[in-house]
Formats: C-alpha cells, sequence, structure tokens
C-alpha cells in the first residue's frame, strides 16, 4: 500500500454532478474549502452521472482519467465533492495511490485546524472519530492480521477491532466531557434568561462576514478573514442597544451545503445558541449571486437543530460589494424584516441597531410610572435595566418615571406595592 502523507498539499479536485453538470458555483466553492484546507489546486477532474458507481463513485474510464491527472500533475491528494463510501475511497485510493478525502473529511480537516477553545478542538475530535469509525480498514494493511499489542488489546481480538474499541472508548470520553461543558453552558444561558438580558444569535453562510459584523456592533476584535470557517468557537458579548438596554450577542459557526452529520451532532450544543435566543440575525452575503439558495441552505440546516421557529432578522451584508443602498425592509406587523448594511464600511449599521431593538422588544410601550418613595428600588432597577426616559420628582419625594416596557412587564411592576400608572401616562412607543 502507498504511504499517507500527514497533509496533502498538493490536490487534484473531482466534481460529480448527479442528473446534471457541475454547477460552477458549486466547483467555486469546493476550491475555496481546498484553499481553506492548505492544498493547492492542481488539477480538476470533472463527471456527470445518473447515479454513483458502487466502486468508485465515478466510472472507471473518469476514474482513471482521476488517477492520470494526478500522476501528471503531481498531486499527493484527491479530494472529491461529494460523500464516499468507505470502500469507495479505499478503492480510489488503491487505484491512484494517492490519499482520498470526501467532502466531510475535508470539511473535517478545515474544522481540525480551525479550532481553538477546549470545547471546539473536543467537539471536532468526536466529529473525526465519529467519522473515522466507519472507514478503519481503508489502506491499513496491518488490520488483517492479529498483531502484539501490549496493554491494549483483549483476548483473541484482531488490530481491527482493537482499533474500533480504542475509538469507541474514545468516543464514549469525549461524549461525556462534552456533556459536562454543555451543562455549564446552558448554566450560562439560564443566567443570562434570570437577569433577563435577551440573546440574538448571529447565522449565517461561511464567510458572510458574521465575524466582522459581529465586531462591528460590539467593538470587538474576534479573527476575521476572508475563508471558509475562520470562526469555529462561539463568542458572546454584551452590546448596549437605544431603547432596550443591554443585549447578548453570538457569534456562531458558518454553514455550509450538505454540512456534514458528525460536525451538526457534535456541535449541537454550541449551535444551541441559535434555538435559545430570543432572535436570529441571519447574515446573508448581499453579493453573492445564490444568496436566496444560501438562504434556505441555512434555514435547512436551522429546522435540523429546532431553531426554525426562532424569529429571524435577514442582514445583507457586504452592501459595498454588491451596489445596493442601506434601508431597513419592514415585513408583517411593521417589525423590520430585512436590513441591507456594510460591516466592514459601517454604513446602516444604525438602522440595523434599531431594527435589532425592535425585533426583541416588538410589544414595547412608553407608560407614565408613579412610584412611590418606598418603592425607590424599583426606581433603581429601572434605571439599571436602561428603561428609564424621564423623571420628576413631586414635592412628597415620590417620582413619575417615563418608561419604556413591554405591555406585560409594565403590568407586573404595576403590580408592586408602591407603583401604579400616572394618568395621562398611555403613550405608545412611536
Amino acid at each position: 500500500m502507498f504511504d499517507r502523507p500527514e497533509r496533502g498539499e498538493r490536490a487534484v479536485l473531482v466534481g460529480v454532478g448527479l442528473g446534471q453538470a457541475v454547477e460552477p458555483s458549486n466547483l467555486a466553492e469546493f476550491k475555496a474549502l481546498a484553499a481553506s484546507a492548505g492544498s493547492e489546486c492542481v488539477g480538476v477532474v470533472l463527471a456527470t452521472r445518473p447515479r454513483p458507481d458502487p466502486k468508485f463513485y465515478v466510472g472507471s474510464g473518469k476514474a482513471e482519467q482521476i488517477k492520470a491527472c494526478a500522476e501528471e500533475s503531481g498531486a499527493d491528494i484527491v479530494l472529491v465533492d461529494q460523500t464516499l463510501t468507505p470502500s469507495q475511497e479505499r478503492n480510489l485510493e488503491k487505484l491512484t495511490g494517492r490519499r482520498v478525502l470526501d467532502r466531510n473529511g475535508l470539511i473535517l480537516d478545515i474544522f481540525a485546524q480551525r479550532a481553538r477553545s477546549f470545547e471546539g478542538k473536543l467537539q471536532v475530535e468526536l466529529a473525526q472519530l465519529t467519522h473515522m469509525s466507519t472507514r478503519l480498514v481503508r489502506g491499513w494493511t496491518h488490520l488483517e492480521r492479529q498483531k502484539g499489542g501490549i496493554g491494549l488489546r483483549g483476548p483473541g481480538e484482531t488490530q481491527l477491532e482493537t482499533d474500533r474499541r480504542l475509538i469507541g472508548k474514545r468516543i464514549r470520553t469525549l461524549k461525556t466531557r462534552l456533556e459536562k461543558l454543555a451543562l455549564q453552558r446552558d448554566t450560562g444561558r439560564r443566567v443570562r434568561r434570570d437577569v433577563p438580558v435577551p440573546t440574538v444569535a448571529l447565522v449565517g453562510y461561511t464567510n458572510a462576514g458574521k465575524s466582522t459584523l459581529f465586531n462591528a456592533l460590539t467593538d470587538s476584535a474576534i479573527y476575521v478573514a476572508d475563508q471558509l470557517f475562520a470562526t469555529l468557537d462561539p463568542t458572546v458579548r454584551r452590546v448596549r442597544l437605544d431603547g432596550i438596554g443591554d443585549v447578548v450577542l453570538a457569534d456562531t459557526v458558518g454553514f455550509i451545503r450538505d454540512l456534514p452529520h458528525e460536525l451538526v451532532a457534535a456541535f449541537r450544543s454550541t449551535l444551541l445558541e441559535a434555538r435559545e435566543s430570543e432572535l436570529l440575525l441571519h447574515v446573508v452575503d448581499a453579493a453573492d449571486p445564490l444568496r436566496d439558495e444560501r438562504i434556505e441552505q441555512v434555514r435547512g440546516v436551522l429546522r435540523g437543530i429546532g431553531a426554525a421557529e426562532v424569529p429571524e432578522l435577514l442582514v445583507f451584508n457586504k452592501i459595498d460589494a454588491s451596489g445596493e443602498p442601506p434601508r431597513v425592509e419592514l415585513g408583517e406587523g411593521g417589525l423590520p424584516a430585512q436590513v441591507w448594511c456594510s460591516a466592514i464600511a459601517g454604513s446602516g449599521l444604525d438602522g440595523l441597531r434599531t431594527a435589532i431593538a425592535r425585533c426583541v422588544r416588538p410589544n414595547l410601550v412608553r407608560r407614565t410610572l408613579h412610584i412611590a418613595l418606598s418603592a425607590a428600588a424599583v426606581r433603581s432597577e429601572l434605571y439599571r435595566r436602561n428603561a428609564l426616559r424621564a423623571e420628576r420628582q413631586l414635592e412628597d419625594g415620590s417620582w413619575e418615571i417615563d418608561v419604556e416596557l413591554e405591555s406585560q412587564e409594565i403590568a407586573v411592576l404595576t403590580g408592586r406595592r408602591g407603583v401604579e400608572l400616572a394618568a395621562g401616562g398611555r403613550k405608545h412607543v412611536s
């Protein structure tokens, strides 16, 4: 068998269209994935088939073409933009004498390079081992025979059985650690709900500019790069918005078409930031000609993690590249539905902040409350929540305070001792 290089640098890319030719946009995205993994594209082979071939996925003639292209270009890895079975990968590797990675394996490799936090590394390792557990036989000649392994092997085990047992044990360990981290993350979410501070999660197709927008809204400096999956580890920051006070903004991992199931499962606890939020900022690359398709692909992933019912605000970013003017478009009920802006140029961001506030607090009303001196703690609470808009102190020491809160919050406050609606204080926020 061939020697496996630690990491392939020179790559032949194989695009396969089922029932139709390979879409140029899909090929361009696959080239970007390969570049993000650190590979140099030295050749491209395209194929169209009515259905996958059980042996090579492509036909035998096209497989020979892949072999010839790899030999002529001096490639050391073959990347296939489809999901291959273990036997298809193994057969292609035997034929070409080179390492073969399918789309899922390539994305997993990128995630392994990008993960920075302890939790992110555990999540990627779990996804990789889950993926690897079905591919243990490919290209490993030592797995076919009994082999000594002091302290590792049970009685009568083959090397393959030993590898499967050790991987299974590691997977169980990773799941246990991630469950503990998920509990910590859930505790953090509960604390934020108890404060209460609304959570807004940024979601979107990879490289749509989520992290740049996150930095622009929070004055942060998280890692930003013009590459796929530049950000893996979720980042949470507080940002103050006029009219509603503090909001927690969460930046999440980008989505992509045909995101590997192993990754969705491994990153489920992280993706819960989206499911548990009050609002999704669905960031879209306004200059992407396939933006409508990307929107539906992201929504498909959101449905898969149970976040389809969370209110969504579409944010068309990168209008500096698309030539669109900054604007806010309203939807049903007069609430903002779409915001057009540029995170890198800063245009339209004030409109976005206002739109977020309106969507997070759609039932915001202005009321004038009379607060007795004995209920001074309520006044302090309103200051802390940034809900107070004006106040007048009366001769007896009590206050008349103009506040902006949701209707149900007003009802809770006026049920407390020393707090009541002042006469004429029923004006809605315009």
